[in-house]
Order: structure tokens, then sequence, then C-alpha cells
């Protein structure tokens, strides 16, 4: 899953959003020099990461990526399963998703100091080019995969991974309605747990 859907997943504890949100730059036990908060959210994070990378609907997502785009199908998939979320947003959240954004944003700007120096960069793009928003039409799926085709230096071709969203979209949406309900039920548990 992608940014939208892991604060989504957080629940309301603004330090397991921070957590949930920042995971993928802390490495190894370093979660373990946050808050406690924060650590938890680091940790679900990673049970989301590994209960979608392991789930067959997932699988069926990525395979029709494969061909063309080998080990990137899993991030383009995470990027088209936000683009669902934030499409369907009423059904999942009684908030609009205008202000649920803007309410996150807000979040990490109070707690700026405490983000690690790649997200604290990576911010100010995030809020002025409102990716999280962006992520609810098809035109600002594609600016997100070009953003993160850049990233591989063109490598991944990404960029050209619209086309299948386009050609594959009703499957790709059943897809993720699907596994988004059994990741919600498996989150709530975990949140629990922790």
């Amino acid at each position: 899953m992608n940014f939208l859907a892991h604060i989504y997943l957080s629940g309301e504890d603004e330090e397991v959003i921070i957590g949930n949100f920042i995971a993928d730059g802390i490495k190894g036990k370093r979660y373990l020099n946050y808050p406690p908060g924060i650590s938890k959210g680091i940790v679900l994070h990673r049970a989301i990461d590994t209960f979608t990378d392991a789930h067959p609907i997932v699988h069926q997502s990525t395979s029709k990526l494969h061909k063309n785009y080998g080990h990137y199908s899993g991030v383009i998939v995470d990027i088209l399963y936000d683009h669902f979320l934030a499409k369907n947003w009423n059904r999942y959240h009684p908030q609009p998703l205008s202000d649920f954004v803007q309410d996150f944003y807000a979040l990490l700007r109070a707690n700026f100091t405490s983000l690690p120096a790649r997200i604290q960069q990576m911010m100010p793009y995030m809020i002025s080019d409102n990716w999280l928003l962006g992520y609810a039409t098809i035109p600002g799926i594609a600016k997100i995969l070009a953003q993160m085709n850049t990233r591989t230096k063109g490598v991944a071709k990404m960029d050209q991974a619209v086309s299948e969203l386009v050609i594959h979209y009703d499957e790709f949406e059943a897809e993720f309605t699907s596994f988004f309900e059994e990741l919600k039920a498996f989150c709530k548990v975990k949140l629990n747990e922790l």
C-alpha cells in the first residue's frame, strides 16, 4: 500500500499516523529510538507491507504488470490501490478526502522537527503538489508514476503503467475492493495487539 492507505489504516492516534508514514525510512531496530506511538506506527506499517506482499489478490493485480515492469509491479500496484481508495473515499471515511488530507499535512507541519531528513525534504513537494488528493484522478496517478519513474532514472518505465490502469481499470478496482476489506480487518486486529 502507498501513503494514503498507510495513513488511513493508522486510525486516529497521531503518533501512530506519523510512524506509519515515516516507516520506510526507519531501518532495522531504529524504530525503538522513537516514542511508543510512533514505534507502533512503524511496526504497523511493516505488518501492512508483509500482509500486502503475500496476499493472493495483490499477486493477481501485480501479475497484470509483471511482464512490462518486473519487480516494480508491486510499487505500481501500491499506487494504483491508493487511487481506488482516494476515488472511493466516501465509502471508507466520513470526512471528505480534501479535509482529511489537509489535516494530515497540518500534522506533518506540527511535527516537522521529529521527521527523518528524507521526509522533511520530500514533504514540501508532497504538500505543494497535493499528492494525496491527486491520487483520486487518473491524471494525478499519471503524475505520481512519472515522478516515481524519474527516481529510477527512467529504467522502470513506471510512467507508462497508467495505460494498464485504464485497460484493466474494473479488474484493478474489484481486486482493491476485496483486498482492502481484508486489510482493514487485519489492521484492526494488529492495532489491538500492538
